[in-house]
This record gives C-alpha cells, sequence and structure tokens, in this order.
C-alpha cells in the first residue's frame, strides 16, 4: 500500500502548491480496475509519493536548482572528481583512506579476475568456497580485533538479514534514534520489540531496558561507532556496562568508523580503548574506506558459524565478486602497513570542523573524524547551498527530508586523507559566504522553507 507523506512533509509541500498556484494533490489510484480474466494496469504516477517527487521537480525547474543527487561523474571519485568534464574539489566520497585506485587494490583486483573471473556464480553454500574469499575474512578478523568474520554483497543487507534472523517477535531491540536505515529495516524484518532511544543518551538506554528487558527473550543494542549524519561516536564503555546489566547483545556498525577511528584505523574500540571481545557483533562496509563493496560481521567463531548456515542474506546470495573481495582484502593490508593515511584523514577532519565552527557555521555533534555536518535547517536551502557550491567548484550533496528531520536538513562533509588544507580552506569559505545569502533572501525557495 502507498504512504501518505508524513506531517513535515505534508507542510512543506502544502507550501509548495500554495506557492505554484496549485490544488491538493490528488490520491493515489488505479487508472483501470480490472475484472476476472482482464488485464490489470496501475499508473504510479497517481501514488501520493510520486506526487511528491513531481513536486519537488516543479520547484527545480521555477528555481533553476538542478537535482543534487545521482549527479554523474566522468571517471574515480575522490578528493577531486570530474563532473560534466569539469574537475571540482569533492566532499562527498567515502573513500577515506585514498584507497579506491591504489595500485596494490587495483592489481588485487585484475588478478582475482585473471584466476577466478568476475563472478563465483551462485551462493558460497553451494557453489564452493575461493580462497579470496577465506583471505578477506581472515583479514576482517584481524582488523576487527574478533576471531572470525563472514562478508556479504551489501552493506545495507548485512544489517536486514543479520537482524532479521538472529532476532524474533519475543525479542528487544533498543537502538539509537539515528541508526542507519538498514538497521531499522532489520528490526522491522524481525518482529521485535522495537525502541528507539534519543541520540546518545545512556539515561534514555538504560531506563528503555529497565522497564522492558524482563518481558523478552534477548535484547539487542544497536548504535553506530561514528555516526554517519552527525559525526560523533557513542560512549562504548557505557553501552557495555548496560548490556552486562540486562543481559543484552551489543552491537556497533562500524560503517564510518573503519579507518576514521583509532590510531590505525581499527574503529571506536580502538579509538576508546576498549577490548573488542566485550561487543558481541560488529558490522561494517567495504565500500567506504576498504574501496570495495558489500558488507560485514565479525565476532566469535560460533556466531560467525551460525550467520553462515542460517542468515538469508548469505545463504541465498552469489558470494562477493572475486575481484571485489580481493580489492577489499588488499585495502585493509594498505592500510595497516600505511597508518600515515589514517592521521593525514584525522587531521583534515580536524581542519574542517575547526574552520567551519570558527566561520559560525553549525556543526551539530561533530567531533571531526570522517564526517562533519554544516546544518542549514531546511531541506529547499540546504539543496540551493548545494547547487550554489557546485557552481562554485564544490561537490558537496545534502541530506534532507527525510533523511533527516526537515529541520535539521544539512550538507555532510566527508573528508578524506587525500584533501589538501586549501581544499578545505576554500570550501569553508564558499559556505560562508552563499549561506547567508540564501538565509536572508525573499525568494520562492524562502517561501516554501517557510520563513
Amino acid at each position: 500500500m502507498s504512504r501518505p507523506p508524513s506531517k513535515a512533509a505534508q507542510e512543506t509541500l502544502d507550501r509548495v502548491r500554495q506557492a505554484l498556484g496549485q490544488p491538493t494533490a490528488p490520491q493515489g489510484k488505479p487508472s483501470a480496475h480490472a475484472t476476472t480474466g482482464e488485464r490489470c494496469e496501475f499508473d504510479f504516477t497517481t501514488l501520493p509519493e510520486y506526487e511528491t517527487l513531481k513536486i519537488w521537480k516543479a520547484v527545480g525547474n521555477l528555481t533553476r536548482i538542478g537535482n543534487p543527487f545521482y549527479r554523474l561523474h566522468d571517471g574515480r571519485a575522490g578528493n577531486t572528481t570530474s563532473i560534466d568534464r569539469r574537475t571540482i574539489a569533492n566532499f562527498s566520497s567515502y573513500d577515506y583512506l585514498g584507497l579506491n585506485g591504489h595500485p596494490d587494490v587495483s592489481a588485487a583486483a585484475k588478478t582475482a579476475i585473471d584466476r577466478f573471473g568476475t563472478s563465483v556464480s551462485a551462493s558460497r553454500l553451494s557453489a564452493g568456497e575461493r580462497q579470496v574469499h577465506r583471505d578477506l575474512e581472515s583479514a576482517l578478523a584481524r582488523l576487527s580485533g574478533t576471531e572470525d568474520a563472514i562478508a556479504f554483497v551489501s552493506g545495507h543487507g548485512t544489517n536486514v538479514s543479520v537482524i532479521g534472523e538472529l532476532l524474533g517477535p519475543e525479542d528487544l531491540i533498543v537502538a539509537d534514534a539515528v541508526i542507519h536505515n538498514s538497521i531499522v529495516e532489520g528490526a522491522k524484518l524481525s518482529g521485535a520489540k522495537r525502541i528507539l532511544c534519543p541520540h546518545n543518551d545512556l539515561d534514555a538506554f538504560e531506563r528503555a531496558l529497565r522497564l522492558n528487558r524482563a518481558r523478552y527473550r534477548r535484547a539487542l543494542i544497536v548504535v553506530e561507532g561514528l555516526y554517519g549524519m552527525d559525526g560523533d561516536v557513542p560512549d562504548l564503555a557505557g553501552l557495555i556496562k548496560l548490556k552486562r546489566r540486562y543481559n543484552a547483545w551489543l552491537m556497533v556498525d562500524e560503517a564510518h568508523a573503519t579507518g576514521a577511528l583509532g590510531r590505525t584505523g581499527r574503529g571506536v574500540a580502538e579509538e576508546q580503548g576498549i577490548d573488542p571481545a566485550e561487543v558481541e557483533i560488529w558490522m561494517g562496509t567495504l565500500s567506504k574506506t576498504l574501496a570495495a563493496a558489500g558488507g560485514y560481521i565479525a565476532g566469535s567463531r560460533p556466531l560467525i558459524e551460525l550467520i553462515r548456515y542460517t542468515s538469508p542474506g548469505f545463504v541465498y546470495s552469489v558470494g562477493l565478486s572475486p575481484p571485489v573481495a580481493a580489492a577489499a582484502a588488499a585495502a585493509v593490508d594498505v592500510m595497516m602497513r600505511e597508518p600515515w593515511r589514517v592521521a593525514a584523514l584525522r587531521r583534515n577532519g580536524r581542519a574542517l570542523l575547526e574552520r567551519a565552527r570558527a566561520r559560525g557555521l553549525d556543526t551539530g555533534l561533530s567531533i571531526g573524524a570522517s564526517v562533519v555536518p554544516v546544518i542549514v535547517g531546511n531541506s529547499p536551502q540546504t539543496i540551493m547551498l548545494s547547487e550554489r557550491l557546485l557552481g562554485r567548484g564544490f561537490n558537496v550533496v545534502p541530506a534532507v527530508f527525510p533523511g533527516v528531520a526537515e529541520n535539521q536538513a544539512r550538507l555532510r562533509f566527508f573528508i578524506t586523507s587525500q584533501h589538501t588544507l586549501e581544499q578545505i580552506d576554500a570550501v569553508i569559505d564558499a559556505v560562508a559566504e552563499e549561506l547567508p545569502k540564501i538565509l536572508s533572501g525573499s525568494s520562492f525557495v524562502s517561501t516554501i522553507a517557510g520563513r
């Protein structure tokens, strides 16, 4: 069934329609009703969700603001990229340590193609193992400081499949309110009781466990090692105390933390001096620092063995493409032997955070690791700011509703070890110059933003 827009989105859309002189959008309904034996066709343009897309397209056309999403890049994107054959500074890449295109990483992928081809053609359970998969999982276990690890073809699918299988209707999941969508979807799939706690509020986590834990078979606490929207970290030691007190499992999503936190990039446990064995389930992705694609779970051998034989996203999915697995394993090796990359990333992250704050920009809770937001406050003006920056030679993709609350719309700066201080200075100067113009303008965008 289609869902109507949320209240916040509906209010924004109403302002858009008023500014455009349009009536309320029609509700979705079939364009034709089929009876037995007749062909049934449905016009998806009549859905409320599609009507929302049409409104935003109309806004873009009237304001001459291009779509900031799905921009076509001409080649490899790192600290710079090419859009429409124009080289620009890029702050929307997860290639935190600059390993995408590293000679050793590329060579490993090419060698794997020569030996194994581009696909293993079926699930590893049915088609058998390849040494490249075992090498990757050994490297991921060493990186995570755990007994074992298992790699999936999708990072998002890793969380959905593992949480959806390990937990059920008799169980409890307590998660941070800004947790990644993949964890939310996995929790829904499990059917477990779900409680979202205010961001990084240990008292709220404790209260949720104290009031609910006794009624459920299993309990899982889920947080991110480095939050991808806010750029801050959890209190891992405090969460470990809670999971012990209430006999719960702790799961940490390290998607943005790997390569960005800790002296050698091993993540939030290394950053905060925590023994990785204190956490039952470590999750990470291969698509960011590790310059590949996919996800993984790291933990005890019994956990990994259980997942290997029961998780639908692994058992019923094709194994990782050999060049992808080989590239990720090589990226782990490069990261471990070249710690200067991690140091350069932290230097650049701190530099961008300090310069943004010095110019009076709202960077929220960021610690200045690999993610620094600049909070604008509403979606239309955030999109306009992104467009202005592109015109000045900077690619910074916005995060807008429903990815964040409408009043928390922001630009997210992803910093890499390859960025220069000149690039960082220049982009912050551009934001500081363009944002006041947008916020103070009595424009069409200001009208629909409710200002």
